[in-house]
This record gives C-alpha cells, structure tokens and sequence, in this order.
C-alpha cells in the first residue's frame, strides 16, 4: 500500500515538474532579462510624459503589451537564430537550441504574442503606440535577426534602434504623440547598445567565431573592438550632457548625468588601456546600472525638479 501510495506520489511529482520545465522553457523563449530592460526604458517614459506616476490600468496594459511584444521579438529571435544558439556555449542550452521545444512551436508561440501585444496596445491604450512597438519588433525580427545579425559587424550599431523603441511606445501610451524626452532617451539607448554588447562580445569573442557570427571582435579584432566602444561611450555621454542646452533636461540634470558618464567612460577607457575579459565584465555591469540610473535621473528630472 504504502509502496503504491509512493509511486503515485513520485508520479505527481514528476509530472509537476514536467509542467513546470514546460513553463520555464517557454518563458525563456522570451529572454526574460531583455525584457526587464526595456519595461524600464518604457516606464521611464510614461513618468516623464506624465509628469508623475500615469493612471495605473494604463500602466498595467502598457508594461503587460511590452512585455508580450518584447516577448515575441525574443522567441522569434530564438527560432531563427537556433543552429547559432547550438554552438554558442553562452546559448547552447536555450529550450530550441537544445531540442526542448520544436521550432513550429516557438514561431506559433512568438505570433501569438505578437498578436496580444499588438492588440493590447491598439484597444486599451492607443493605435500609435501599437504601430511604434510593432515597427520595432519587425525591424528587430527582419532586419537585425534575419539579415544583419549574419551578413555585418553593424549588426549591434544598426539593430540597437529596435531596442531602443520602448521609450517611444512609453512616451506614445501617455501622450498620443512622441516628445523631445523619448526621442531623447532613445538616442541614448541607441547609442548604450554597442559598447554594451562589444563588452559583451570581448567575454565571448571565440563562442562568436566559432557560430560565423561577425561581431566586431572576431572580424576586426580586440584592438579596434576596444577603440570602437571607447568612441561610442564617448559620443553617448555627450549627448546625454548636451540635452541641458538643448532644454530637454534641467541643469539639475547635469551633474548626476555626467557622474555616471564619467564613470562610464572610464570603464571604457580602461578596457581601451587593458582589453581583459575582467575588464569587458566590469564595463558590462556597469552599463546595465548606468541605463536604469539615467531613467531613474532623467524622471526625476521631470517630475520632480
């Protein structure tokens, strides 16, 4: 009896966690980190736009859309990109790239997010922000996944304005148009994407090689992969500094911006000095709090200054 009892509760057990593999395969399709960053972006545009916190519901419906469009563009990226992801040690073990979901099921899978986000988007909140974020994803999926990605080393340079839409869409939500602010904000995350992922890249420089990638560092090298981010933080925290003159910021802006450029661009000129792995790391993390404490700068900015 007590055996019997065992195994059927072993076979609970088992078919609980079959679910729940299931469930995290799945949600791992939508690359759930890249989507924490741009819902950062996109709420930091709605404050601003706002002026304050937006009524909640709309909110709601906005972060839930992005997420599922943000979503979709993650799960196609994995479907196209799994013969990549295989090779890749940094990818080898997402669900399509290991064989756990078949391939006619993350494109249904992606679609049918698509299609949430785009209705989310155009019911409850508004049409202009449901174009803005399908623009984004197609260009994400069409152009940076299926043609750049393979073919240039201005894969990152060029596909970085596909995630630099959510600020846009945040803006877009509130206003029913696009403001100085979110144009703003996506310059700079257009310009934060390449010595983000050039970081990145220095960490797996060979794992890019080996999948006929052609990131900078495997095509042109360490030295000119360490010049390029050098520039591109260098350009990046000037325009995050020349939004006071052109009175998109308040002068109260101006220090905590460039405090964080500062440090920023350190980083890079480090890794420009020592093109280390440790040094790419550093510069990596980094990036990812400089981004979040820009938003978090620029909507004090707005809303309490």
């Amino acid at each position: 009896m007590n055996s019997a009892l065992a195994r059927l509760e072993g076979e609970r057990q088992s078919q609980a966690s079959g679910w729940r593999a299931v469930v995290s395969d799945y949600l791992d399709l939508t690359k759930p980190r890249i989507i924490v960053l741009l819902l950062i972006t996109t709420l930091a545009a709605m404050i601003m736009a706002a002026r304050g916190l937006p009524p909640l519901g709309l909110v709601l419906v906005t972060m839930l859309a992005g997420a599922c469009a943000a979503g979709s563009a993650g799960a196609f990226n994995c479907v196209i990109d799994r013969d990549i992801d295989r090779v890749m040690r940094r990818t080898m073990t997402r669900p399509l790239a290991a064989g756990r979901i078949e391939a006619s099921h993350g494109i249904v899978f992606a679609g049918a997010l698509g299609v949430i986000s785009f209705a989310l988007f155009y019911l409850l909140v508004n049409p202009l922000a449901a174009w803005l974020s399908l623009a984004g994803n197609v260009f994400y999926v069409l152009v940076y996944t299926l043609w750049l990605n393979r073919s240039t080393t201005l894969n990152i340079v060029i596909g970085g304005a596909a995630g630099a839409v959510p600020p846009l869409v945040g803006w877009a939500a509130v206003t029913h148009s696009i403001g100085a602010p979110a144009v703003a904000l996506f310059a700079l995350v257009f310009l934060w994407t390449p010595p983000h992922f050039w970081a990145l890249a220095l960490m797996t420089e060979t794992d890019y090689a080996r999948a006929k990638v052609p990131m900078l560092p495997n095509v042109h090298g360490v030295a000119r992969t360490k010049l390029e981010i050098a520039i591109y933080a260098a350009v990046m925290v000037a325009m995050s500094l020349i939004l006071v003159p052109l009175h998109v910021m308040s002068p109260w802006y101006l220090v905590p911006a460039a405090v964080l450029g500062a440090i920023f661009l350190f980083d890079a000129l480090r890794l420009f000095g020592a093109p280390t792995k440790m040094n790419a790391r550093v510069l990596f993390k980094f990036s990812l709090l400089y981004l979040a404490l820009m938003c978090l700068v620029m909507v004090i900015d707005r809303v309490v200054v």
